[in-house]
C-alpha cells in the first residue's frame, strides 16, 4: 500500500506555519537584490549552508537575519503567495498562518505593510484556489510584555483580518506567565489564543499556557509526555496539538525521527496534527513532514487519515465548515482506495 500517495491526495489543513519561515533561499536573494539589502550570503548554497542548527536559538538568529529582506507590502504578498501555491499542490485546503509583526516593526516596517501583503495574498488564494484561512499574530517571547501590548494595540485596529494571537520565539527561560496580562487583554478583545509550549520548555509551560493564557491550542507540546496526568487531561479536553516533526529533528529536540511522539500522541487519544513550522529552514513542507514521520514511526493508513481529519477538527473554522472538509477527506479516501 502506497501511503505516500494517500498523503498526497488527502485534503488537509496546516495550523502551525510561520509565514516568515517559508522564505526560500532563492526568494531571499531575489528580495535582497530588489530591495538593496546586504546579506552575508551570495548564493543559494551559502544560504543553505547556514541552515545547520544545534538549537532553537541558532535557527532564530538566521531566521531574523533572513527576514531583513522583507520590506514592502509586495514582499509579504509574494512570500505568502509562494507558500500558498506550494501547499495547495500538496492538498492543503485551509491554513492558519502565524506572523511576527514585532520583528518587522523593530526594523522600521509598519504593521500595516506586513498585514496588507499577507492578508491580500490570503484573499487571492481564497478567490483563485478556494483556500480558506485564518491569521494568527504572534507575540515574540524574547521581548518584554510591554512590547507585546504595542503589537496588540495595532491588531485591535484590524480585527477583520486577525483571528487569534500566539506566542513564539525563544522558549527556554521565558515561561508563558510572563505574558498573562497581554493574553488576557487579547482574549477580552475577542481574539482566540494559542501558544508555543513544550518545544524546548518543560511540560509545566504547557500547563501554564492552558491555565494562565487559556489557550485553545498548544503549538508543539512534545514534552507533555513527561507528565502522564497532563496527557490524560489534554486527551479528555481534546486540546489540539500542532506537532512539527522535521522542525523537532532539525532543532535537535529529537536526534532521530523515530523518536517523534506523534504516534504516541495518537495512541493516547490526543488531537494531534502534523505541520511544517518553518519549512524553508527545516527541509520540508507539510507533505514531507507527513511522509517522513510516517516512514520513521510506522504510521498506518488509518492514522494518516486521522491526522488529516484532526487538522480540520483542530482548526478555528465553524463546525459546518469543519464537517464539509471532513466529508472531503472521506471522499478522497474512497477514491484513493478504489485506485489501489
Amino acid at each position: 500500500m502506497n501511503l505516500h500517495s494517500l498523503i498526497d491526495v488527502l485534503p488537509k489543513a496546516e495550523l502551525h506555519l510561520h509565514i516568515e519561515g517559508t522564505l526560500e533561499p532563492e526568494m531571499m536573494l531575489a528580495l535582497a537584490k530588489r530591495n538593496g539589502v546586504e546579506l552575508p550570503y551570495q548564493t543559494v548554497e551559502q544560504v543553505q549552508a547556514a541552515y545547520e542548527f544545534d538549537c532553537l536559538q541558532d535557527f532564530l538568529d538566521v531566521y531574523y537575519q533572513g527576514m531583513s529582506v522583507l520590506i514592502n507590502e509586495r514582499d509579504f504578498y509574494d512570500l505568502t503567495m509562494a507558500y500558498l501555491e506550494k501547499v495547495h499542490g500538496q492538498g492543503v485546503r485551509h491554513v492558519e498562518i502565524f506572523f511576527d509583526p514585532q520583528a518587522h516593526m523593530e526594523r522600521g516596517v509598519a504593521f500595516e505593510t506586513v498585514l496588507g501583503g499577507i492578508s491580500s495574498a490570503l484573499e487571492t488564494a481564497g478567490r483563485e484556489m478556494d483556500m480558506t484561512s485564518k491569521l494568527i499574530m504572534c507575540f515574540l517571547r524574547h521581548l518584554d510584555e510591554e512590547d507585546a501590548f504595542g503589537a496588540l494595540n495595532c491588531a485591535c485596529k484590524h480585527k477583520e483580518h486577525i483571528y487569534a494571537v500566539g506566542l513564539d520565539s525563544s522558549e527556554a527561560g521565558r515561561p508563558p506567565e510572563l505574558f498573562s496580562r497581554v493574553f488576557a487583554q487579547a482574549r477580552a478583545q475577542g481574539f482566540k489564543a494559542v501558544a508555543h509550549a513544550g518545544e524546548e520548555g518543560p511540560a509545566a509551560y504547557i500547563e501554564t499556557a492552558l491555565d494562565d493564557l487559556k489557550v485553545s491550542r498548544v503549538d508543539h507540546g512534545n514534552r507533555a509526555f513527561e507528565k502522564p496526568a497532563l496527557v490524560a487531561r489534554m486527551a479528555a479536553e481534546q486540546m489540539p496539538l500542532t506537532m512539527c516533526p522535521l522542525s523537532n529533528l532539525r532543532l535537535k529536540g529529537i536526534t532521530d525521527l523515530k523518536e517523534h511522539p506523534i504516534k504516541k500522541a495518537l495512541n493516547a487519544g490526543l488531537l494531534a496534527t502534523v505541520n511544517s513550522d518553518d519549512p524553508s529552514y527545516f527541509g520540508g513542507y507539510v507533505n514531507e513532514n507527513y511522509k517522513q514521520v510516517a516512514d520513521a514511526v510506522g504510521l498506518t493508513g488509518d492514522e494518516i487519515v486521522t491526522l488529516a481529519k484532526n487538522s480540520f477538527k483542530a482548526s478555528f473554522q465553524s463546525d459546518n465548515d469543519k464537517q464539509a472538509y471532513l466529508d472531503k477527506v472521506d471522499a478522497q479516501l474512497r477514491s484513493w482506495q478504489n485506485r489501489q
